[in-house]
């Protein structure tokens, strides 16, 4: 596979890997956030490490506010290269 053109999950998989072992290990946590963009409070999972004997928290996803169905369009309802149908 041509590794120039990743697709957007695909950019994501190292990411993914390290959230998956921090949950293993016990090192994750849930924080209250808020976007910069539109000042809105969102659910913020993050890993959680230890530097210079302090916490250090990197956030990883986000907890989607609202109803995800009527927010996303599933893959299986859209074409990558044309986008929703």
């Amino acid at each position: 596979m041509n590794t120039k053109f990743k697709t957007i999950v695909q950019q994501h998989a190292g990411n993914f890997e390290t959230l998956k072992k921090a949950f293993n290990a016990g090192h994750v946590c849930l924080m209250d956030c808020i976007l910069k963009s539109t000042n809105e409070h969102v659910a913020v999972i993050c890993a959680m490490g230890h530097e210079n004997g302090e916490v250090t928290y990197t956030p990883f996803a986000m907890f989607l506010n609202g109803n995800p169905y009527e927010m996303l369009v599933p893959p299986t309802v859209y074409d990558s290269s044309q986008g929703a149908r």
